[in-house]
């Protein structure tokens, strides 16, 4: 009788120990994490991506290290909106963020995107992953670039983060001023020296909450034109200066997992590499390239929102791991709460956790149903599996602001795409699977009710406003005419 005791006594130890091994994340301390998000850069502007002409062995080394996934999505394919859905886990449009109301004079704004001076931003009301995780105990930082409001409301240090050195917008803004915490720290500043600039900080942050936990949000402002590099990188790459600025952020990459490692909290720390939406292909040269995808910024097809997304995390993500299952960057906010132990978070919201793909857990698969392209507050399309539908649009909905057109009221006509066998969209299926067409644009009517669509004059039902504050003077000049506008 003893004998069989002790023996079932071993055997709920086995299988207790085997349920812990099977979610390493549950062994540890609440996780340091790091995300580091690149401006404008295409899916194929890396090596591991299937880039010939720029070199990023350290992303790379990342990759093979840990997880690569082909089919991971921005929320928006221009940048103030996808850093919105990124910060709060949902679609823009559900907190205010994917078109902005009218200025007090009754001028519309007329960019997808914020600029200096502007009286809105995001919400800070809003839950963001910075708020979420301080909450538990960490330190948080965001070093670079911000472009989510420069009023006081609406700054980094208003959403959580207890520092903040960067930035606020894009290098096409100017004046150009270095900001720390909330202050003007520099002006007329060297834009080549910018990412040598924002490592420095980065390292400093981590050496100082060695010890952690922390959360460091290092959001590059390359390779969005003008581009720049330093000394050190210019013209050693063999696509001109884009390519230089994307090896030169390689290699700050690779300062960051060097300083993790020599600080022994490399297998600690989940590292989680992106970009904000797809390149500017107008640019030519000074642009990026999503290839193999259709389109870049500003569009729907997906080039505009499949991104290159790398994750790292030594002894709990396997290594070697491609992902072909659909993520998107609104998934970071609940799937960041399980490796830190957060067990509350914010029930209205879209992102998904996605800790079962990340482990390659056998036979994990997307917790998504679907997946909705939004251009402002206009919905163009839908993907549910390997099925994306679209609904009809012009040129001038698809491409405004970010490609010269001749005939904008051209109309891209309703299609079905099959994207495991056409990824770049060029032929529609929609008459041969016209019940998947149906039950896609169920979603898409679902949607509408929800978060609305601006096309149909649909509020939804379920949406935020975006932050607001009265009128801020040099607006309202600017509304209008897209004057310093990342467009």
């Amino acid at each position: 009788m003893l004998h069989r005791l002790t023996l079932l006594l071993v055997l709920t130890c086995l299988v207790a120990s085997s349920s812990v091994r099977a979610d390493p994340a549950a062994q540890r301390k609440p996780a340091n994490i790091i995300i580091i998000l690149t401006d404008d850069q295409g899916y194929a502007d890396l090596s591991c991506y299937g880039s010939t002409r720029i070199k990023t062995p350290r992303v790379d080394r990342m990759a093979a290290e840990g997880m690569r996934f082909t089919d991971f999505y921005s929320a928006s394919s221009v940048c103030t909106p996808s850093r919105a859905a990124l910060m709060t886990g949902c679609y823009p449009i559900r907190v205010g963020m994917g078109e902005f109301p009218l200025l007090p004079n009754g001028k519309p704004w007329q960019t997808r995107v914020l600029f200096r001076n502007a009286p809105f931003g995001l919400n800070p009301t809003e839950t963001t992953i910075p708020k979420m995780l301080k909450s538990a105990g960490y330190a948080t930082a965001c070093i670079g670039k911000w472009h989510l409001g420069d009023q006081k409301p609406f700054l980094p240090t208003s959403h959580g983060f207890d520092y903040y050195f960067g930035l606020l917008y894009t290098p096409d803004m100017p004046p150009l001023d270095y900001v720390r915490g909330e202050k003007i720290v520099e002006e007329k500043i060297d834009l080549s020296m910018t990412e040598q600039r924002y490592t420095e900080e980065s390292l400093k942050f981590i050496r100082d909450h060695k010890d952690g936990p922390f959360f460091l949000y290092f959001a590059h402002t390359y390779p969005h034109v003008p581009l720049a590099a330093s000394k050190q990188f210019r013209g050693t790459s063999a696509r001109g200066l884009y390519g230089d600025a994307v090896e030169e952020i390689d290699s700050t990459v690779g300062r960051v997992l060097d300083e993790l490692k020599e600080l022994h909290i490399d297998d600690n720390t989940l590292v989680v590499f992106t970009s904000d939406n797809g390149p500017w292909l107008t640019k030519g040269e000074d642009g990026g390239s999503a290839n193999p995808f259709r389109g870049g910024k500003g569009s729907s097809f997906e080039g505009g929102f499949r991104m290159p997304c790398v994750m790292r995390f030594p002894g709990t993500i396997p290594a070697g791991n491609v992902c072909h299952e659909m993520a998107n960057q609104m998934d970071l906010l609940p799937t960041l709460a399980h490796f830190a132990g957060v067990t509350t978070i914010p029930q209205n919201i879209d992102g998904k956790d996605i800790t079962d793909l990340m482990l390659a857990k056998p036979g994990a698969t997307t917790p998504h149903e679907s997946f909705f392209y939004y251009v402002g507050n206009r919905l163009h399309a839908v993907r549910s599996g390997k099925w994306k539908l679209k609904v009809p649009t012009t040129l001038s909905e698809e491409y405004a602001g970010y490609v010269k057109l001749e005939n904008p009221d051209t109309v891209i006509p309703h299609a079905l795409y099959d994207l495991e066998n056409d990824p770049a969209e060029q032929k529609s299926v929609m008459a041969n699977y016209p019940d998947v067409a149906k039950r896609l644009q169920a979603m898409i009517e679902s949607a509408r009710e929800d978060l609305g669509d601006s096309k149909r004059k649909m509020i939804g039902k379920n949406v935020r406003p975006v932050g607001r504050i009265p009128e801020v003077p040099g607006a309202v000049e600017h509304a209008g005419t897209g004057v310093g506008a990342d467009q």
